[in-house]
Formats: structure tokens, C-alpha cells, sequence
């Protein structure tokens, strides 16, 4: 047998010459189909049965005339999800396969599992998957799954790498997940044949391990079907019924096979790589791209046994243990595109090209040397879904009612499944997830990839490349990807406000998040695939260093001027360019039964009134938090004043949660049926918002209208005009001082920021970003949506209390869980702390009250004006116990980060300006 090292010789003495041809083995390009069967490091398969093929044998059971769902792929998410369904009452449910359990990207697997991740909802999904697969299904059913204990280490070879691995473990204590930095020579101690001289350390994590895909999914089937679910094998689907009811609502009727239709209201997509093409049938896109992902298997290792599965990043290899043998993987930047996915594919591998994989080996071979001498046993090379944010796609199809994705995993399928099974399966009975599933949710596509954008092949293929390619890179606080940049900058004629401001915007020293577009001083290049598939890389490119400073977990180099703008805020005065924002109008008879039972506090007050409020979902968690301002009726139609019958609100949303402010907003006005319009004017407005002391004397030389306290409340909103342009000024803050928002049709955004500009020159005011939004609304203590208030966060826990009209009698949707809430107590808080210390905390960190692990912090930034590092987090009473005020009180309170505690202080009123003077103009 050829051994890695030949390999290795070989590719690198030979650059002209595939490597596979000297080992013998054919090479494959991008265009080749599957071959040959190739063995594969698992005792069996699924596909092990006697008998005709599956064409000829046709589905393992009669197909039943209706299922109240169907899951199409049975794979790992497929099986996973009909488990849960059964799980949660579900005896209706079917899985369809089209050919055999585990056939499609399952099978081949590497099956291993990492409990810690750097967000801490996987970090949840990862430890249920554990439970299903360690514990519980083999307690319900008396098999065993396969799971083997062995442990994870993970590999530092550089200081920015420990302190990701030491971040994650201050994040393992708040879950209970046991985890050790080791050194190199305890390192050594453990795993002797591993080469230690090049590392800082490591992170031991003694309860990870591995799963069999095939003993997995056929006891979760097993486990399944004894609950009254079907498992139909050899089913290929063949299209998607789709009708649309009253109201026009598109919705799933029934699923087409060639053996026969399902009746169904419900289809859960889990087909994998094929999962583009079951979206298809249903006019629904679903943007991932397919991919190999190699493996080989090593012969036999003495003193390999038992040793736990290494990951080292830096080198982009994972080592799994594989009995008395290694299995060898990793991500290359020039992964091959399998651009035509087979519907013939089944239980299929491609031939190893070792032009892509010999990249892995050098770094496999210093890892663990004896790899040098050692032969290869197998080759392992199959499909994979990577999708353009490398988060996989979940939840309800914003185009198709009861269309479910369970798909894009790229390459944690396995691990992921049990976790990410068990919320499918409450979202389709439900109708949300029990966990915070924000950041998979197929219905955020304006954040995760504007509906624009979702159907671009360019841009999904460079995303998605983007997010194979940096699988194994450092995960800082604050990255941002290269691939797709660009591609909106058009707009809709005239472009929108967002974009014209950029024309006229200070770019000196900034950086710019992916949802802001690129001023023009800051070229993007385009995307160069990190020099892969012949592209020359980029050598100069200012847009990258500039996003290059941001990788750290330090302060970044551009800390200077967030401070400079926050505290020129907290001076004089800001303007923030909030173009980005969803605007929305909710018109219509029923609007205003609408906002009643969409928003938890009272809207309906008078025209010209602005409420901040909640929306939840039925389990009182919150969806979202928005401003809603009501209107009086127009009679001459614009973008800010729309003709309507009946009532009007106009909202406001953060940017990054619009689509699914949108989505949530539709579901319930199709499910409650209300006779009202929710009409999108996000690209037809944009928004500037000027805050600061000084902001009241600025606005009074730009508006026509009078700015005093009597005159224009805080909380109100009315129509002027600015630099002669029609505006909506509303008088809010979102950092805590005397403020105003414009909002402004488009094609006046530029002469309306330019008067405000000039007229801020005598006064001090200066441009300022969205990361001075961050230090400046958590020195507040402003939420935000989706860090400090989530899916799974009640307003009682999140102290937002007073958005919520619990003492009026009107019904509004998440009532009854709140009031369940108050009545036995909160089990949660959110508590401000701050740190004397000036050291750079991010979220994460492990929050210790009285020597114990209490909860972890979901966000924190630095406060300019109050000098100090603030974090917010939810803490609970280890007894179980509501969390009182006195409970949070009493506690003597550190924040772990990186495994280092520094003393915190715990508030239960914002740090800064505590009675609220400032936002009523008392300086």
C-alpha cells in the first residue's frame, strides 16, 4: 500500500503530475460523476441487503394516502427529525428515502463529535445530540448506536489559537462540558504519538468522541417507527403539490413519488446535497452548493489505540481515531465543486484527488510523524453541502407555507443532528423551536443572504467557498468574509438610500460589516478564492487589511476611534447613517387587531405617538423588538405617508432581523387572518440618526418644526421638512441621549445629510459606525435583538417588563406564557455587570457567583464614558430556585474569560445615567 509520505514525494517532486497517478489511482476532475464503491472505515452499511436492486424491488412499504409530514432524505437529519416528531406525538409522520437510510452523504461520514463550538447554542445542540446517541437510544431501545467515547484534543500551534481553545472552555463551564488546557508535555503525556515541539498547547475534551452513521440512523428509526412513523425506502420524490388558499397564501398540499402522492400539509427537506432539487419542485431556493470532502484511512498504527480524535486547525487536518488505525481528513482551500449533482448517486464515492488532498498531509505527517512510514488503507472521497454563511439552512420557507428546510450542514450533519432534529421537530409542531435557532432560520434571508441574492450562482458559490475554505480558521468576535462582496450595490433605480449615502460618507479609518455597503475610497476587489482554481490573490487590498485588524481578541487597533465617536456622542453629538433598517407599514380594517395581538405593548395610542415594544412568539419568548409609531391617515400617497383605510403603523426595524420581522409579522397575519397590508419600504427610505447634546440645536437650523420638549416629546414622531425635502422625525434614542431619526425618501437622503452635516459643523458632530452603536447602547443598557434578547428570552427575564400590557385586559400573543412566568417566577435574569479591569470581553465568557458557574454572557463591550468593560448575562440559581433581586444582589460576581477571572460588579440599573435625564435633554 502506498503510504502518506509517498504520497506527500510525490506530489510535491512532481507539481505537473497528479500524485494520484503515481499511487495508481485515477484522478477526478470537477465534471466526473461517482465511480466506483470504495470501502469505507465502518463495520457495516446500510446498504448491506440481499435481494434485486432498489429499482427493481420499488418502495420497501406502500406508500399511505396522507401523513401529517413527510420528511424526504434519510440521512442523519432526516432520521433525526422523524425520531423527534415521534418523539413529540407525531405517529402521522413519514420518511421518505429514495434509496436506501444513510445513501446519500450520511454513510460516508467521519462521524465525529466536538462538544465545543464558539456559539453557545451549538454548544446546546451538540450536547443533545450526545444524549440521543450516547444514552437515550439505546435505553429505549436496547441497541447500540455505535457511540464511542475516546475524547477530542484540540491543537494550538499558535497564541491567537490557545485563546480561542481557553475561550471555549470558559464557555464549556457554563454547560458542564469538561474540558482541560494542557501543555505540551502533559499533551505528550497523553497522546505519545503525537509531536508536541511546534505547539502552545492544547484543549482536552474527555467526553467527545464518535458516532456510526448506519448503527445511529437505524436505531433512530428503529426507535421511530415503534412510536407509529413510517420509514419508505427505494421512494424516490418526484415534485411537490402546492396550493394556495384564500388569501393567497402559498401552502404544501402534497408530495409526489413515482409510486404514488402523500397528502400532506407538512414536508421537511432534508435531502442534503439533493435539497436544492427538492426546493425546485416547490419553488422554493435553497442556497447551498455540493462538494467533495476526502478522507483516507490509514493501515494499522501500533500504540494508536484509545488515543482521543485530534483537530489541529492551524494545520486544516482532523486525525479520528479508527480502531487501531487513523482516519485523516481536512478542509483545502480548493475543494472541487461537484456542479452536477446525480439523482443516480447512491452509496457512491469519487475517486481521491490527491492534487487537493496532498495539501493535508504535510501537516497530518508533522502531527503525528509515524504517519510518514504508515500505509494507506482506503480512500474516502464524498459529497458534502456547504452553504454561504456555513450555518445550515432550518426552518419554514418565507416562499412556501409548511415547507420545512433541514439542510446545508456543512460537514457536521452528524453532530449536529440530534440537536438541530429535535428543534425541526417542535418547529413543525409548534410552530418555533424550543432553542434560539435565529442564526439558522431559512426565514432571515436578509441577514444570512438577501432574497436577492439567494438565487445569485455567483455569489452562493463564492460564500459558500469562502466557508469551506476557512472551516477550521480562528472564529473572532468580529469576522467578516471577502466572498460576495459587492453584488447589491445597485439597488433599485435610482439606488437606495442606503447606497446613496455612501457617496458622500467619511470613510477615513472605518470598517465596514458585511451589511453596510463599501464606500468607494475602500475598494473590494473581487473575490479571489484565496488564490485557488488559478486565481491570482490579491496583494494589495486595503478592504481586507482593514478586516484583517478586526481578528483579534484584544482590542482592536481602530479602538482609538470607536471612542473618539462614542464619546463625541456622549459630547456633543453623532450622526449614525441606520439606512439598513426594515421599514415597514402595517395598514389596513384589521391593523389595528393586528398590532394588538402582534406587539406586546399598547400601540394604540393617538397618531403621532412612537412605542417601543416587543412582538413574541406563543411561548412569550421574544421574536423581536422594534419601534412602532401610528399614523394618522394620508391623502396623498408617498413613502412616508401612505394612503390607507382603517389604521396605520409604521415600524421600524434593525437591519439584520428585517426579513425576519417580515416572516414572523405574515405568519401571524395569515394564521389570525387579518384583513391588513404589511407593506416593505425598506429600499425606499433611508434613515439618519443624529443623537448627542447638541442635537436638538443642530436639527432646529436643518427642520421645520419646533424641537423643544414641549413641542416634540420624547416618544413622538411627525412630518417636516429638511433642506426642503419631506422627512418623518421621530424623537427616540437608541444610545441613551437627546436624539432624532430621519427617516427620508430616497432621492433626498444626500441633500438631507449634507444640511444636517453643515449645520453640525459649529457643534462638534461627527460621523460614527455601527460598533460605536455597540459600546454606546450596552453603557445604556439598550437590548439588543439577537444578543441580548433572543427566541428562548422572555421580556420579564430580559427586564423589559414595561413593554409588555399585562395590566390591560387586551390579548396579545405570548400573554399566557408571561403570566405563567410571573406567577412561578423567573428562573433566569439578565444582569448587567461591569469590570474594572480594562480588558476586551466579547460574550461567552463563564459568569461565577459565590464560587459557582451561574450563566455566561451573551454580550460585552468596552464603555467609553463610564471607563469600564460592561457584559451582559443571564444567570440562574443553581438550586433551581427563582432568580430574585436579592439573589442578584447578594452574589460576589466574577466573568471568566479565557480562563482568567476578573472581579465584576452586577447592576440592575444601567451604569450610565440611571434615571433617564439625558434622553429627556437634562444635561
Amino acid at each position: 500500500m502506498a503510504s502518506l509520505s509517498l504520497a506527500l514525494r510525490v506530489a510535491t517532486t512532481c507539481p505537473r503530475q497528479s500524485p494520484a497517478r503515481g499511487l495508481g489511482l485515477r484522478l477526478l476532475t470537477s465534471t466526473a460523476g461517482p465511480t466506483t464503491e470504495k470501502n469505507v472505515p465502518y463495520q457495516r452499511t446500510l446498504k448491506e441487503t440481499e435481494g434485486p436492486s432498489a429499482v427493481a424491488r420499488g418502495p420497501s412499504h406502500p406508500l399511505p394516502s396522507s401523513a401529517d409530514v413527510v420528511v424526504i432524505g434519510g440521512g442523519s437529519l432526516g432520521c433525526q427529525t422523524l425520531y423527534h416528531l415521534s418523539k413529540l406525538g407525531v405517529s402521522g409522520a413519514v420518511l421518505l428515502e429514495r434509496e436506501r437510510l444513510t445513501s446519500g452523504t450520511t454513510w460516508h461520514t467521519a462521524g465525529l463529535l466536538w462538544q465545543l463550538r464558539p456559539s453557545d447554542v451549538e454548544v446546546e445542540l451538540l450536547a443533545h445530540t450526545r444524549r440521543v446517541v450516547s444514552q437515550q437510544l439505546e435505553e429505549e431501545t436496547g441497541l447500540h448506536t455505535g457511540w464511542i467515547q475516546n475524547g477530542g484534543l484540540f491543537i494550538a500551534s499558535n497564541r491567537q489559537r490557545l485563546d480561542e481553545y481557553k475561550r471555549l472552555m470558559s464557555l464549556g463551564k457554563a454547560y458542564g462540558v469538561e474540558s482541560h488546557v494542557l501543555s505540551p508535555a502533559e499533551t505528550k503525556a497523553l497522546y505519545p504519538l503525537l509531536n508536541v515541539e511546534d505547539l502552545y498547547g492544547t484543549l482536552y475534551v474527555p467526553h467527545d468522541g464518535t458516532m456510526d452513521p448506519a448503527g445511529t440512523c437505524t436505531t433512530l428509526t428503529r426507535a421511530a417507527t415503534a412510536r407509529g412513523a413510517q420509514v419508505i425506502e427505494n421512494c424516490p420524490v418526484t415534485g411537490i403539490q402546492v396550493r394556495t388558499d384564500d388569501f393567497g397564501v402559498r401552502r404544501v398540499a402534497a408530495v409526489e413519488t413515482e409510486h404514488g402522492t402523500i397528502q400532506t400539509p407538512c414536508v421537511v427537506n432534508c435531502a442534503g446535497v439533493w435539497a436544492s432539487t427538492v426546493g425546485r419542485m416547490a419553488g422554493v431556493r435553497v442556497p447551498l452548493v455540493a462538494m467533495h470532502h476526502a478522507y483516507v484511512v490509514t493501515e494499522r498504527i501500533e500504540g494508536i489505540q484509545n488515543m482521543p480524535n485530534v483537530r489541529d486547525h492551524d494545520a486544516s487536518v482532523y486525525l479520528r481515531l479508527q480502531g487501531d488505525a487513523l482516519s485523516v481528513g481536512g478542509y483545502e482551500t480548493n475543494p472541487i465543486f461537484w456542479d452536477e449533482v446525480s439523482d443516480e448517486f447512491a452509496f457512491g464515492l469519487f475517486d481521491l484527488d490527491w492534487d487537493v488532498f496532498t495539501q493535508h498531509m504535510e501537516g497530518a505527517i508533522n502531527r503525528v510523524p509515524v504517519l510518514e512510514k504508515t500505509g494507506v488503507k482506503s480512500t474516502v472521497c464524498g459529497p458534502e453541502s456547504f452553504t454561504p454563511d456555513h450555518k445550515p439552512l432550518m426552518g419554514e420557507a418565507p416562499e412556501l407555507r409548511g415547507f420545512f428546510l433541514g439542510c446545508g450542514f456543512n460537514s457536521a450533519g452528524m453532530m449536529l443532528g440530534g440537536g438541530c432534529g429535535q428543534e425541526l421537530a417542535h418547529w413543525v409542531v409548534h410552530g418555533r423551536p424550543e432553542k434560539d435557532m435565529h442564526a439558522y432560520d431559512i426565514r432571515r434571508v436578509r441577514l444570512r443572504f438577501h432574497h436577492s441574492l439567494t438565487d445569485h450562482h455567483r455569489w452562493v458559490r463564492e460564500r459558500s467557498h469562502e466557508s469551506y475554505a476557512k472551516n477550521y480558521s480562528v472564529v473572532f468576535p468580529h469576522d467578516e468574509p471577502l466572498a460576495g462582496r459587492g453584488m447589491r450595490r445597485g439597488g433599485p433605480p435610482g439606488g437606495s438610500g442606503r447606497a446613496r449615502l455612501w457617496g458622500c460618507w467619511d470613510p477615513s479609518g472605518c470598517g465596514v460589516a458585511e451589511v453596510h455597503r463599501a464606500p468607494h475610497e475602500h475598494e473590494v476587489l473581487s473575490y479571489d478564492y484565496y488564490g485557488a482554481y488559478g486565481n491570482q490573490a490579491h496583494q494589495d487590498h486595503t478592504y481586507a487589511r482593514l478586516l484583517q485588524e478586526e481578528y483579534t481578541f484584544d482590542f482592536p487597533p481602530h479602538q482609538p476611534l470607536i471612542r473618539k465617536e462614542c464619546l463625541a456622542c456622549r459630547g456633543a453629538a453623532a450622526v449614525f447613517n441606520m439606512s439598513y433598517f426594515g421599514k415597514f407599514y402595517l395598514l389596513g380594517l384589521d391593523a389595528k387587531k393586528a398590532a394588538d395581538w402582534l406587539f406586546s405593548a399598547d400601540v394604540s395610542r393617538p397618531p403621532g405617538s412612537t412605542v417601543y415594544t416587543c412582538m413574541l412568539n406563543h411561548r412569550g419568548g421574544v421574536e423581536s423588538d422594534l419601534t412602532v409609531s401610528r399614523l394618522a391617515p394620508g391623502t396623498q400617497a408617498s413613502p412616508l405617508s401612505p394612503t390607507f383605510e382603517g389604521d396605520g403603523y409604521y415600524l421600524a426595524v434593525g437591519g439584520a432581523v428585517a426579513q425576519h420581522n417580515w416572516s414572523h409579522i405574515s405568519t401571524v397575519l395569515q394564521d389570525q387572518r387579518f384583513r391588513c397590508q404589511l407593506v416593505d419600504s425598506s429600499e425606499d427610505l433611508g434613515m439618519i440618526s443624529i443623537q448627542g447634546p447638541a442635537s436638538r440645536a443642530i436639527l432646529q437650523e436643518v427642520l421645520d418644526t419646533d424641537l423643544s420638549g414641549e413641542a416634540f416629546p420624547f416618544s413622538t414622531h411627525k412630518l417636516t421638512r429638511a433642506a426642503g425635502h419631506l422627512v418623518r422625525a421621530m424623537r427616540l434614542s437608541f444610545v441613551g441621549e437627546l436624539g432624532w431619526e430621519l427617516h427620508i425618501p430616497r432621492e433626498a437622503c444626500v441633500p438631507v445629510y449634507r444640511a444636517v452635516m453643515a449645520a453640525g459643523a459649529k457643534h462638534g458632530l461627527v460621523n460614527a459606525g455601527y460598533r460605536a452603536i455597540d459600546s454606546l447602547s450596552i453603557e445604556k443598557g439598550y437590548r439588543h435583538w439577537h444578543a441580548d434578547l433572543r427566541p428562548d428570552d422572555s421580556p420579564l427575564e430580559a427586564g423589559l417588563a414595561f413593554t409588555c400590557k399585562l395590566k390591560s385586559p387586551v390579548p396579545f400573543l405570548g400573554r399566557e406564557a408571561l403570566e405563567k412566568q410571573r406567577a412561578t417566577g423567573l428562573r433566569r435574569r439578565l444582569v448587567c455587570f461591569t469590570v474594572e479591569e480594562k480588558v476586551p470581553m466579547f460574550g461567552l465568557e463563564a459568569i461565577w457567583r459565590n464560587g459557582q458557574v451561574v450563566g455566561h454572557t451573551r454580550r460585552a463591550d468596552f464603555g467609553f464614558a463610564i471607563d469600564k468593560t460592561i457584559a451582559y448575562g443571564y444567570i440562574c440559581d443553581p438550586s433551581g430556585r427563582p432568580v430574585s433581586l436579592d439573589f442578584v444582589k447578594s452574589g460576589d460576581y466574577a466573568l471568566e474569560r479565557m480562563g482568567v477571572t476578573y472581579a465584576a460588579q452586577a447592576h440592575l440599573k444601567s451604569p450610565f445615567d440611571p434615571d433617564n435625564k439625558r434622553v429627556k435633554g437634562i444635561y
